[in-house]
């Protein structure tokens, strides 16, 4: 799996590096519809290692509609520490060397927004 910046002016492994409270992993990964039964099963694979990770709160998949390419993941840690502990740990980093050719994910990693009258962060 080729991993691509979202926002090139903040890559991802700055956004692990700043210490913060609750975080929000959003992974928009595009997976050729051949691929997608093995993305599934390797994605399943990668979910429960991460959900017995410390500091790991949920996550869920999305795909897009009318048989679309596109996936969204989004997994809520309680900070980027324990983010950044998960996704550096070698077995993880063992694991997502497996997924097939084709896949382009683009992680991001988000804090709530607080607006008033609409929603609290």
């Amino acid at each position: 799996m080729k991993i691509d910046e979202m926002d090139s002016s903040t890559p991802l492994m700055s956004q692990l590096q700043e210490q913060t409270g609750a975080v929000t992993l959003i992974n928009t990964v595009f997976v050729p519809r051949e691929a997608r039964d093995e993305f599934l099963t390797l994605w399943q694979d990668d979910a429960s290692f991460m959900k017995a990770q410390p500091g790991f709160i949920s996550t869920q998949l999305h795909q897009g509609t009318a048989d679309s390419q596109m996936m969204v993941n989004v997994a809520v840690w309680e900070s980027t520490e324990a983010l950044f502990k998960a996704f550096s740990n070698p077995e993880f980093q063992q694991k997502s060397a497996k997924y097939p050719d084709g896949i382009i994910a683009y992680p991001h990693v988000y804090q709530k927004v607080a607006v008033a009258g609409v929603c609290t962060a």
